[in-house]
């Protein structure tokens, strides 16, 4: 039988999600305390890959196991073992066929900015000081959208077979004291957001114009992209599925 299990994670103290040797990842702790309590091996993969640091507010993953679980019991009992920074929001059945991967349609992340100096986002936003003109940060955001080829934005020596992502979504907003990107797209390259917004940040600083980001997406070097901003102001929102592979047996 296979599961999906929707969390959220604050990522400061891990070294992404997925597990390697000698660090702490979401992946590794998450799949020690499901064995101990479902009293089996589990392995859990999720709709995608953060990198360290790097903060969800809601990640999907599935898992197999042999027999049915009290899925409402099983939430309960997970987050009373998972720490403070982990938590568990809803496990449902799904068919055989539904990945958590592959079976995702698009992703949506945020990235936070502050200008003011606010030790309640120390570890939750970038702080930024520098006036930022947001109508050309804008301006150069809804470029992304008539490109699909994003090499330049990609970090080096990855394995990926492609570049290729389809932006349906970019823009800057101001929440109150926060500055906040929006992104959604197909999928997503490694680094990919966090160099987005470095070149967006560029835009605003008058570093750089529109023409110099049509250049760079053409130009397929991720030297020639701004600098990648700090993980502590991403967050990936939003996974979403077609509800017909879904098929939850509520």
């Amino acid at each position: 039988m296979r599961y999906f299990v929707t969390f959220s994670y604050f990522g400061t103290v891990y070294h992404g999600w997925q597990s390697q040797p000698n660090a702490q990842t979401v992946q590794q702790l998450m799949e020690e305390v499901f064995a101990t309590l479902l009293r089996q091996n589990i392995s859990l993969v999720a709709a995608g890959r953060t990198d360290a640091g790097v903060h969800a507010k809601k990640m999907i993953a599935h898992f197999d196991i042999a027999t049915p679980i009290d899925t409402a019991d099983a939430v309960m009992k997970l987050n009373s073992f998972l720490p403070d920074d982990i938590a568990i929001e809803q496990i449902f059945e799904v068919t055989e066929e539904a990945h958590a991967r592959f079976s995702a349609v698009s992703r949506t992340y945020e990235y936070w900015i502050v200008q003011q100096k606010n030790p309640f986002y120390k570890d939750t936003a970038y702080y930024l000081r520098h006036p930022l003109d947001i109508a050309a940060m804008n301006a150069a955001a809804e470029l992304l959208l008539k490109y699909e080829d994003f090499e330049c934005f990609s970090k080096s020596r990855t394995d990926v077979k492609t570049y290729r992502c389809d932006i349906s979504e970019a823009n800057w907003v101001v929440d109150k004291e926060k500055l906040v990107f929006k992104i959604t797209a197909d999928r997503f390259l490694r680094n990919m957001v966090r160099a987005i917004v470095g070149t967006l940040l560029d835009v605003g600083q008058g570093k750089i114009g529109l023409q110099d980001v049509k250049t760079i997406i053409k130009s397929k070097d991720r030297g020639q992209a701004g600098a990648s901003v700090p993980a502590k102001g991403l967050y990936l929102t939003q996974v979403e599925y077609p509800k017909n592979i879904l098929k939850i047996n509520e």
